[in-house]
């Protein structure tokens, strides 16, 4: 039996990059898993995978900035497992430039898909989550570096999500629900096309991992992932866990 054998679980984003990875993960370990994102496609794709693993999965179409979205996404997820025990909030519009660039449009759909999208997860999964649950929200590097150039919107809500994290697990261990921050750095779809893109930035932001790689999305940030979810980080919460190669330097 894996570690996560008999829970539910919700990963929103869950159609590629680290949603794919943690929710393979996830399944591999025994999770029934709902695969959440606004291209329903990439979610049945997951699916798909899961299904020749063995393990139990359902595509979810749902706009996370969308409340009424968010919470027909829960009910459908506990319609088809019974409950939710873990929830991953990793669904985020990522604003990119200067911050006289980023447009009002474009900060206000990072601060809806990201802390906004989590707090209402959060809030309509609270029921289901107490007495055992756990909430993995997903960070950025780009949050803690000292100096954000260029990313600054998407840093600022980025924070903001690991400072609902913080306050979740004092307010809600008494509900024993278990809340954690998880920085990534990974070998997404978005990383190779920067690659692409603009190859002399690639290689400065790898030079800047002391263990020269990108992770990878399912055995290094999944597996992390199920660690947290699973009974042997039963005595961890409210922390921030950096899945990064050594890059964030968090003391």
């Amino acid at each position: 039996m894996g570690v996560l054998e008999n829970k539910a679980a919700i990963v929103t984003g869950g159609g590629q990059g680290v949603g794919r990875g943690i929710a393979l993960a996830f399944a591999d370990e025994g999770a029934a898993v709902a695969i959440v994102g606004r291209t329903v496609s990439k979610c049945a794709d997951v699916v798909r995978e899961i299904d020749e693993r063995g393990g139990r999965s359902i595509a979810l179409e749902c706009d996370v900035k969308n409340a009424v979205a968010v919470s027909e996404t829960v009910r459908a997820t506990v319609d088809a497992f019974g409950t939710v025990d873990i929830l991953v909030n990793n669904a985020q519009e990522v604003p990119r430039g200067p911050l006289l660039e980023v447009t009002d449009d474009e900060a206000n759909a990072a601060w809806l898909s990201g802390p906004m999208a989590s707090l209402r997860f959060m809030r309509e999964c609270h029921p289901h989550l107490c007495g055992g649950g756990v909430v993995i929200n997903l960070g950025s590097r780009a949050g803690v570096k000292p100096d954000p150039i260029n990313c600054g919107v998407y840093a600022g809500v980025k924070e903001a999500i690991r400072a609902m994290t913080r306050s979740a697990a004092w307010e809600w261990a008494a509900d024993d629900i278990r809340t954690y921050a998880l920085l990534p750095l990974a070998a997404s779809p978005a990383l190779a096309d920067f690659e692409v893109n603009d190859p002399a930035a690639y290689e400065r932001a790898l030079s800047s991992i002391p263990m020269r790689r990108f992770g990878d999305c399912e055995t290094d940030i999944g597996r992390v992932a199920v660690f947290l979810a699973g009974p042997d980080a039963g005595y961890l919460t409210g922390i921030t866990i950096p899945v990064d190669g050594g890059a964030a330097h968090i003391g």
